[in-house]
């Protein structure tokens, strides 16, 4: 089995010693690989990182989970520090997403120009891609994502004072397979996180899926709807749950509430193995 372990370079929640933002950054290391999931809203992962004694010039790939800004920002400062590691962001990533926010379209997408400053350094993934060995991305197949997009004021801009509802193709998950299943990470679990493990199960119908790794995009979600998605996620068998960043503090407790002891709250720091 291969070796994983976890470290959250930042999350929404402080550390020891380390500072959190609103955003998110994985350290995963796989085997004799070392994958960096997301820089987070600013360099603070760098910083934590060197404060961990991580050196992220070490780091293999690194992957783009989603094009927002609180995943994407740091990503000038690995570039900084890592000379060699290939990005991997979806095909459909674009200088695209807006959010609507009373009335106005407010850009909330990855940082603009770097497309092309760091065309070099990024590779446009398949919406089903095998990176590497049992490292495997996978977008979106549930369908009617738009209607998630309008249900949560996000966008995509087409053309002057031209918008879409966001349907996420921008969105991909990480997967890892392990000997006695798989470990998915999806680090704000737009499409639904019971929606994308049920991707999983349908890419992998022989493995068990262990881990469920992500934000889940709950903090602005009411009770009854956390209950309702705490029942989905439980029914696919899923086995254990790290959450954070997106999924607030009140979603969390519900999720223990529903779900037990298989959940598990990140925070600047964590470390954890699968």
């Amino acid at each position: 089995m291969e070796h994983m372990k976890v470290t959250v370079l930042t999350d929404n929640i402080d550390g020891a010693n380390l500072k959190g933002e609103w955003g998110l950054s994985h350290l995963i290391e796989y085997g004799d690989r070392t994958i960096l999931l997301d820089a987070g809203l600013s360099g603070l992962f760098a910083e934590n990182a060197e404060k961990l004694g991580i050196d992220l010039e070490k780091v293999d790939c690194a992957v783009l989970s989603h094009a927002h800004d609180d995943h994407a920002n740091g990503f000038e400062t690995f570039f900084e520090v890592n000379g060699h590691a290939p990005l991997y962001v979806a095909r459909e990533c674009g200088e695209d997403c807006y959010d609507l926010r009373d009335g106005e379209f407010v850009y909330a997408g990855i940082p603009q120009g770097i497309l092309e400053r760091y065309k070099d350094r990024i590779v446009r993934a398949d919406a089903d891609m095998m990176i590497d060995d049992g490292i495997r991305l996978l977008g979106h197949t549930t369908a009617d994502l738009e209607k998630l997009g309008i249900a949560e004021a996000m966008y995509l801009k087409r053309g002057p004072g031209e918008y879409i509802p966001d349907d996420f193709r921008h969105e991909q998950s990480l997967i890892f397979e392990l000997d006695d299943g798989v470990a998915v990470f999806n680090s704000c679990s737009h499409a639904g996180a019971d929606n994308i493990v049920n991707e999983a199960i349908q890419a992998y119908p022989d493995r068990k899926i262990k881990a469920m790794i992500g934000g889940f995009h709950l903090f602005n979600k009411s009770d009854d709807y956390v209950r309702a998605f705490a029942h989905r996620l439980g029914s696919t068998g899923v086995e254990s749950i790290y959450t954070g960043h997106c999924t607030g503090d009140r979603a969390m407790a519900i999720l223990r509430e529903e779900l037990g002891d298989i959940v598990h709250s990140f925070k600047t720091g964590l470390a954890f193995e699968i």
